[in-house]
């Protein structure tokens, strides 16, 4: 399925078109063409375009630079494992210059493209990548995490928080691992013994659904940690977190932190009560810099890294639960912000960005 939104004359003059993956017409034959640095072409890994994860904001960051660049954007949805190769061999059939691909799943598709059209410029969103032409774009997402670990044990009333994953992967561990480093710190400076559940960073082994998108194991596996006494949950399993949300609602008295977007925002407005905060990316700001840096040949491999200082990575507003965070505590997160951008505070993972 592809998406597409118009823009002309800087008017807001929006048109959208449904088409099946695969079925996209062929560039005009015509002799050699060269590459449109005016259109850029996305791809979606099997999650879909809204996941109200990295697809999703990917996706709004490439209608920003149709806002802002001009650019025309279309985004090729992928709706399971078959058809990551051919929605990539879509996206470059397209003319396009610039290729975006989101997730693990379409690594090796990238590569592969990568190296047979070295004239165009791909970029891979929460995946390295090691090509010439393509641009990992990433996220340092355990210094969100820490912040929101450490507010997690500072709002607990229970002393046991929770967090689970789609699966055992680095884009997805990177959360877990900063979120239990936020809550043990939070006992050092408290001198308490929060604990938390669903993930052992020295083993890097936890708990894990195994999908991103079937919600009912999400609500299961909460379930299981609210009889724990968790009362706050951080899911880092795309589709499959609004099961944890779910289960916070009806059980009552348990909150949830999202992951990538702000979940007050992007999730259904029934789950705003049980939502503290969000571990944010920052990927539309990044989707605006790459189109730019290809529309004027800056464009290079050099990997995009979120982080605290530059905006990449941040935590939401606590929006409807702010009367849970005191102001000593919003101090010390703030504290803890201030001395992780200043690098007195380092926040490590095996797999933060680098270090892969």
């Amino acid at each position: 399925m592809s998406v597409r939104r118009w823009f002309g004359n800087g008017a807001a003059l929006v048109a959208a078109s449904v088409m099946l993956a695969g079925c996209a017409p062929a560039p005009e034959s015509g002799g050699t063409q060269a590459p449109d640095a005016g259109c850029v072409r996305m791809v979606t890994n099997s999650g879909g375009l809204e996941d109200r994860s990295f697809n999703q904001s990917s996706w709004e960051g490439l209608q920003q630079a149709e806002d802002e660049l001009g650019v025309d954007a279309e985004a090729i949805v992928s709706t399971g494992e078959t058809d990551l190769e051919p929605n990539v061999q879509q996206a470059v059939d397209s003319g396009c210059e610039l290729i975006v691909t989101v997730g693990y799943e379409l690594a090796e598709a990238t590569l592969q493209q990568g190296e047979a059209n070295p004239d165009l410029a791909f970029a891979i969103v929460d995946e390295t990548v090691d090509g010439e032409n393509v641009k990992p774009v990433v996220f340092d997402t355990a210094q969100a995490s820490f912040l929101a670990g450490y507010l997690a044990a500072g709002v607990s009333k229970t002393g046991v928080v929770a967090t689970f994953g789609g699966g055992n992967q680095p884009p997805v561990t990177l959360f877990m691992d900063g979120f239990v480093d936020g809550v043990a710190k939070y006992n050092e400076v408290h001198g308490t013994a929060v604990r938390a559940l669903g993930w052992d960073k020295a083993k890097q082994d936890g708990a894990f659904t195994g999908d991103f998108e079937d919600i009912n194991k999400g609500k299961a596996l909460t379930e299981g940690f609210i009889d724990q006494g968790a009362d706050v949950i951080l899911p880092v399993a795309g589709q499959v977190g609004e099961g944890a949300a779910s289960a916070a609602l009806e059980r009552g008295g348990v909150s949830v932190i999202w992951v990538d977007s702000d979940g007050y925002e992007s999730l259904s407005p029934e789950f705003r009560p049980v939502l503290l905060t969000s571990v944010l990316k920052n990927t539309q700001d990044a989707m605006v810099e790459i189109v730019g840096a290809v529309q004027d040949g800056s464009f290079s491999n050099e990997p995009y890294v979120g982080t605290l200082e530059n905006g990449g990575v941040e935590i939401a507003p606590y929006h409807d639960l702010a009367g849970l965070v005191t102001p000593e505590l919003d101090g010390e997160i703030e504290g803890l912000r201030q001395a992780i951008i200043a690098g007195e505070l380092v926040v490590d993972s095996p797999s933060s960005p680098g270090s892969r």
